[in-house]
């Protein structure tokens, strides 16, 4: 594995984190996206996640982000408050050197500390086995598969569905 630091990002690493982003939008099946973003929108998913107390972290290798992760609210519906979604962007140059393992580490620790993560969903395009394979080491059961939810490289793609719990105490409705 890369000597790899894993730490909380600032807005400093913004542009980075645009930058593996878009990268993941223009060449694979990990983000469904078909238009890159700019800036505004890292700014503004960055002030979310941080006003909600959701973390983002970064990978940072020799001083260089190189890959990030976070996890948002699965759904808007107050019934859901309990469920997250994770992400996990690591950039093509720095695949296969754990970073990913090592991002995911910590975005599960964070989740278990917070008192307030019972359920972590994984969306993985259904192809990307390492991805599928990566969430599976760390405990994800696969709960569901939707075939031919998705479009992008003019195909159909599916959606697989992994799902990790954590004890929570809910003290009221």
């Amino acid at each position: 594995m890369t000597d790899a630091v894993v730490r909380d990002a600032d807005p400093d690493d913004l542009p980075a984190i645009l930058a593996i982003h878009n990268a993941n939008i223009a060449t694979s099946t990990a983000i469904w996206d078909i238009e890159q973003v700019g800036i505004d929108n890292r700014v503004d998913w960055f002030r979310d996640r941080t006003a909600a107390a959701m973390p983002i972290l970064v990978a940072e290798v020799d001083g260089e982000v190189a890959g990030y992760a976070s996890y948002g609210q699965w759904r808007p519906k107050v019934g859901y408050r309990f469920c997250v979604e994770n992400s996990v962007y690591v950039a093509e140059r720095f695949h296969r050197r754990g970073l990913a393992t090592a991002l995911l580490t910590e975005l599960i620790d964070r989740a278990a500390r917070s008192g307030r993560v019972h359920t972590m969903i994984a969306a993985i395009e259904s192809g990307n086995t390492g991805s599928i394979t990566l969430h599976e080491r760390f405990g994800f059961a696969i709960v569901g598969q939707l075939p031919e939810v998705g479009h992008k490289f003019d195909r159909w793609m599916d959606l697989t569905l992994m799902q990790r719990t954590f004890p929570v105490e809910v003290t009221s409705a």
